[in-house]
């Protein structure tokens, strides 16, 4: 790729504007040591040291944009609780809008506690409802995406299973961008991949993609090579990308008339938590940008190469990405 070109579209990613639409989450992370064994189970007694906290599911693609330069809205739901003001308190620090979080008091912020004891996880918990939207909830996403549609240039979905990505809420989506002609891309969630029929681009993992093929193809002979994968989703979906990741080995760009294989720029990986999040935000910021398919697909495999070796869920900065592709 032109080293030159890719620098450029990393300076034009500041004047993007993309609405994230998925599941909220708070990523609460308890800090602390172990020194014996609970008397009454055979479990670590961990003695607390610090909390902290991060945003996380949708959230962590709003901050990777935020952190890339771009302009960021996001659109989720939240309960009426303590997670609520940590997360929308996270939120404004970051000076992005919060008109577009929707409380609802029947159900709650969607937490995940991580329990670190010595750099290894001990145990994660999770607090959460999965459920579609109540149709007041509904009601408040559909006016705010009617009023945001205008203001930006790419719908991102972001969708974690936990409720609030439907295919009632993806048809009011696509009804509305046959007035507006938006882009979308979707991270998607296996169990859905029928809800995202001509979307500009979906970027699964290899397993992702799979389970998906499977679904959308009952009955066939197994499809393993990610070759065929990629081909059979391009065409079920009608979409013009599928970018598939494959971890260590890089990621495989399908569109309708090429397949290119993009192997990994990683020189460490230390954790991948995220990595999926950093690669959606950075293709549509570079999509926003003006790049092909292709140069998108090239920036969020170096922005992934990036974040794999950090540890902990982290967001890639334009200064960063833009040092990377200096040094190759």
């Amino acid at each position: 790729m032109n080293r030159r070109r890719l620098i450029e579209l990393i300076r034009r990613f500041k004047q993007a504007r993309i609405l994230v639409i998925g599941d909220f989450i708070l990523d609460q992370f308890i800090w602390g040591d172990v020194s014996r064994i609970s008397p009454e189970a055979p479990i670590p007694v961990v003695f607390v040291h610090k909390k902290t906290f991060m945003l996380g599911g949708a959230l962590n693609v709003v901050s990777n944009i935020y952190s890339l330069g771009g302009k960021v809205y996001a659109c989720g739901v939240v309960g009426k609780d303590a997670g609520a003001r940590i997360l929308l308190n996270e939120l404004r620090k970051k000076g992005i809008e919060t008109e577009g979080v929707i409380i609802d008091k029947n159900r709650p912020t969607t937490l995940k506690t991580r329990i670190i004891a010595r750099h290894q996880q001990v145990v994660r918990v999770d607090e959460e409802k999965i459920a579609p939207l109540s149709s007041d909830d509904f009601s408040q996403f559909l006016d705010y995406l009617k009023r945001k549609i205008t203001e930006v240039d790419l719908i991102l979905i972001e969708d974690y299973g936990k409720g609030v990505i439907t295919a009632e809420l993806l048809e009011e989506i696509g009804r509305l961008n046959k007035v507006y002609n938006r882009m979308i891309t979707v991270d998607p969630k296996e169990e859905h991949f029928s809800y995202y029929k001509g979307v500009n681009a979906i970027t699964p993992n290899y397993q992702e993609a799979l389970k998906a093929v499977q679904s959308l193809c009952p009955g066939k002979t197994r499809i393993e090579k990610v070759e065929d994968i990629g081909k059979k989703l391009l065409q079920k979906l009608r979409c013009k990308a599928v970018l598939i990741t494959l971890g260590e080995k890089g990621m495989c760009l399908f569109e309708k008339s090429k397949v290119i294989h993009i192997p990994t720029i990683a020189q460490e990986v230390f954790d991948v938590s995220g990595a999926g999040d950093t690669v959606i935000a950075t293709f549509s910021l570079a999509l926003c940008a003006g790049a092909t398919m292709k140069e998108a697909a090239y920036l969020s495999n170096y922005a992934a190469g990036i974040v794999v070796g950090k540890v902990g869920i982290s967001a890639v900065s334009s200064e960063e990405l833009r040092r990377k592709i200096e040094e190759l």
